[in-house]
């Protein structure tokens, strides 16, 4: 039996022996659906650490009920082996906690690592099943698996993607559910933290469902994004699956749901429609671009700086004049002074146009 409650601990040994039937919640309904949808080790480990801190509320519970007297024990165990397994579960919190936090070291340094490179940061959010992974796929040119079924995508995967000349790289996340329980979310947090990171967040909603299921899945998306502590960020809008749809349900749809999802654009990532569209609208809200230009004289290193810096900027001209060669190009505000730092040490001029 599934409720979709929370069952205290008590509640679900007497129904399940009363019923004979095993009774979990919709806590443990998730976490099962995690399970089988993991397949990276950092997705596992969060998974046991969730499971983990699920059961170590329950061990409380079952040490509880032990020492008074009420129930005999853990699984017919006595009050010191239950005291021994909340000990057990404890340490594997523990164990897990120190694992998971040597790997959001990792993606620490591998953030810093892009951040030097130059390139913006844009996160793909979004309730579950409304097709992150093939607008994900559909933007970069990627495989990443899609899936009809809820969770496919548990951990994150980051690419290069081209928009008008930049270059931005675009992450996909783990999907938010409602009333998604706190102990997930920390659970979670290593992944979902790439969305606290990036420059703007491109939250993707199924458009083909009824209005009123759109409006509460909204609603729920942004309640996350709160309680992820995201909330200052960017947010552009991809109403998805309008090939679902006539020309008059995507209208009055899209007035009905102009004050609720900031900056909508209506899109298919499975065939590609409208994506163009898309692209202009992350552009414009990518305020954190300045351009500038410099002018360098030509040795033996221009060339190499010039073939990096196309690579990671959006170099608009390129002019070569006697000994010197002047370049107009766009970046993050770090990697412009980056670029100011290179052109003085090599006695050239910089200038910033604008912001």
């Amino acid at each position: 039996m599934i409720f979709d409650n929370f069952l205290k601990p008590v509640q679900a040994y007497n129904l399940a022996k009363a019923t004979g039937v095993e009774a979990i919640d919709r806590f443990q309904l998730i976490l099962e659906i995690f399970a089988r949808r993991a397949s990276t080790t950092e997705a596992k480990l969060q998974i046991q650490l969730a499971k983990l801190k699920y059961e170590l509320t329950h061990a409380k519970e079952k040490v509880r009920l032990a020492k008074k007297g009420e129930q005999p024990g853990f699984m017919g165990l006595g009050a010191y082996e239950v005291d021994v397994y909340y000990e057990t579960v404890k340490r594997g919190i523990h164990t897990i906690q120190r694992k998971l936090r040597r790997i959001r070291k990792k993606r620490g340094l591998h953030r810093a690592r892009r951040l030097e490179l130059g390139f913006s940061c844009v996160s793909l959010a979004g309730y579950t099943n409304a097709g992150k992974s093939s607008l994900f796929n559909a933007l970069t040119k990627e495989s990443v698996q899609v899936d009809e079924g809820l969770f496919t995508t548990l951990s994150t995967t980051t690419r290069l993607a081209h928009l008008h000349g930049k270059k931005i790289l675009l992450t996909d996340t783990v999907g938010f559910i409602d009333r998604l329980p706190l102990t997930l979310i920390e659970a979670f947090h290593s992944t979902l933290e790439e969305t606290i990171f990036s420059d703007l967040i491109l939250l993707v909603i199924d458009f083909s469902e009824p209005l009123d299921t759109i409006e509460k899945k909204i609603s729920c998306c942004f309640e996350t994004i709160e309680q992820i502590e995201a909330s200052s960020i960017p947010v552009v809008t991809a109403l998805n699956k309008i090939d679902l749809l006539t020309r008059t349900e995507i209208q009055q749809k899209l007035e009905s749901l102009k004050d609720k999802a900031p900056n909508p654009v209506p899109i298919s990532a499975l065939h590609g429609l409208n994506l163009e569209a898309l692209k202009q609208e992350i552009a414009r809200h990518m305020k954190n671009y300045v351009k500038a230009s410099f002018s360098i004289p030509m040795d033996n290193e221009t060339m190499t700086f010039i073939s990096w810096l196309y690579n990671r900027t959006y170099v608009q001209s390129l002019k070569y004049r006697d000994a010197t060669v002047s370049v107009t190009f766009e970046a993050i505000p770090s990697f412009a002074n980056k670029v100011r730092n290179y052109v003085k040490e090599h006695k050239g001029t910089f200038t910033q146009l604008s912001t």
